[in-house]
């Protein structure tokens, strides 16, 4: 049963059956048990009045006067009988009813029991036995037996399992209709996702809508997420590829116009050194920025931010051994960034390897929690050094592929380009400032995290 609407109905239903049955099974016994007592009082009454109505006679067993007229009617369904003399006795009513009353009992006795009489169907008798002392002094044992017919009685509770019946099934019927509207309108949300994801997979939507209950939103919003960061990958291979294409076609060019027009294998080597080493930069740059993983937060795990600063600081102090300087981690410990580790290890090591070839003795990597900010750009990381710093008409250039400020320090001019663009991707931010606390700059990245 793939439906979770059918599901819940049917739980429900069952649930319901069972609760019903049990119910009824309950209100069965309680009502039985209320019959029974009803009876035995009734019994009971009839027979203390049938004692007061009795006279003992050397002769006979009479009764004045009869309690209930109804034991004066044959076949009315109430009937008596005093056992114990030398003649029994029986009501009016049992003429023609062969009640069986059961044996005689010793005084003080009492006893309960159903039986068949003949015609008339299933009746109960309730009788007692008692010590009866006549005027000369003589005692003697009598039993005094009162029977009705059970047929009302059954007739009764026939109709109250009837009614209980019709009543809860009415009211089961009821509870499921009622139920099946709420989780028609409950589950409305989960059946719009699922008709928005068809859209999607048919191509007549771009993205889930924004507004959704708050069990839903988080799922809605990792879908879109999910969407918008394969879009973005996919597009992203897409201008990597033309990019590429579109970058070589120069290096190409100029090396088709240095072939023609060179005079010998020496004149081509400096230009086509020159030319390839152009090409190579283009397509690292290319290639490094179509595997940037694009934020695609979804399913990511958090990364503590750290630890790999500090592998960082032991390999850039190895790369740049012959000169004395420090770096000093002085990121919180829970700092974590959402996304892939490898694309923050190269935003970081591309930024901090600037700073070290730049700084004069110090680079300081720090870092905080934003709360108020946007949830690409939770956390702040801010690499500073104590170097000359860059001058505010080069801050947009560095920025650029291939743009150095000073063509002495090594370098192709693609790390703060590839930095800039990877931070892009993210949806963060990147901020070139100077350093208040160390005078050189200071490069600050905004990234998603917590």
């Amino acid at each position: 049963m793939r439906s979770l609407r059918r599901r819940l109905i049917l739980s429900v239903s069952v649930s319901l059956v069972l609760f019903f049955g049990v119910t009824i099974f309950a209100l069965d016994a309680v009502f039985r048990g209320l019959v029974a007592r009803s009876l035995d009082e009734l019994l009971d009454a009839q027979t203390v009045a049938l004692i007061a109505s009795t006279e003992i006679t050397p002769d006979a067993i009479t009764v004045t006067r009869l309690a209930d007229a109804r034991l004066a009617t044959p076949g009315s369904g109430l009937y008596a009988a005093i056992q114990g003399g030398d003649e029994d006795w029986r009501s009016p009513s049992s003429v023609g009813a062969r009640v069986a009353f059961g044996s005689p009992l010793a005084p003080g006795a009492r006893r309960t029991a159903r039986s068949t009489a003949s015609g008339l169907g299933e009746v109960v008798v309730r009788s007692r036995g008692i010590a009866w002392r006549t005027d000369d002094g003589h005692s003697m044992a009598l039993t005094f037996s009162v029977a009705t017919d059970l047929g009302p009685y059954t007739q009764q509770l026939t109709r109250v399992r009837t009614q209980m019946f019709g009543w809860f099934a009415a009211l089961a019927l009821l509870l499921l209709a009622t139920l099946a509207v709420l989780l028609r309108r409950t589950l409305a949300p989960v059946q719009q996702l699922e008709n928005e994801i068809r859209g999607i997979e048919s191509g007549a939507r771009d993205a889930l809508s924004t507004q959704w209950p708050r069990e839903l939103a988080g799922v809605a919003a990792n879908l879109n997420a999910l969407l918008t960061a394969e879009r973005e990958r996919i597009t992203r291979y897409r201008k990597t590829l033309g990019n590429l294409a579109h970058s070589l076609k120069t290096p190409l060019a100029v090396m088709r116009a240095n072939l023609s027009g060179a005079s010998s294998i020496e004149a081509l080597r400096a230009p086509f050194e020159r030319e390839i080493d152009r090409m190579g930069r283009i397509v690292e740059h290319q290639l490094r920025r179509a595997a940037t993983s694009g934020g695609a937060t979804v399913g990511q795990g958090a990364i503590a931010v750290r630890p790999l600063v500090t592998e960082l600081r032991a390999a850039l102090l190895r790369a740049h051994g012959s000169k004395d300087f420090s770096i000093e981690n002085a990121l919180p410990a829970d700092l974590c960034f959402i996304g892939d580790r490898d694309d923050l290890a190269e935003l970081l090591g591309n930024v901090m390897d600037n700073a070290c070839k730049w700084c004069a003795a110090r680079v300081r990597v720090s870092g905080h929690v934003d709360p108020g900010g946007a949830a690409r750009g939770r956390i702040r990381i801010v690499v500073e050094d104590d170097g000359p710093g860059i001058a505010d008409e080069d801050r947009e250039r560095v920025l650029e592929r291939g743009t150095r400020i000073d063509e002495a320090t090594p370098g192709h001019g693609l790390g703060l380009a590839m930095v800039r663009d990877a931070v892009a991707i993210y949806g963060g931010a990147l901020g070139i400032d100077r350093s208040a606390a160390l005078g050189g700059a200071r490069i600050e990245l905004g990234l998603p995290g917590r």
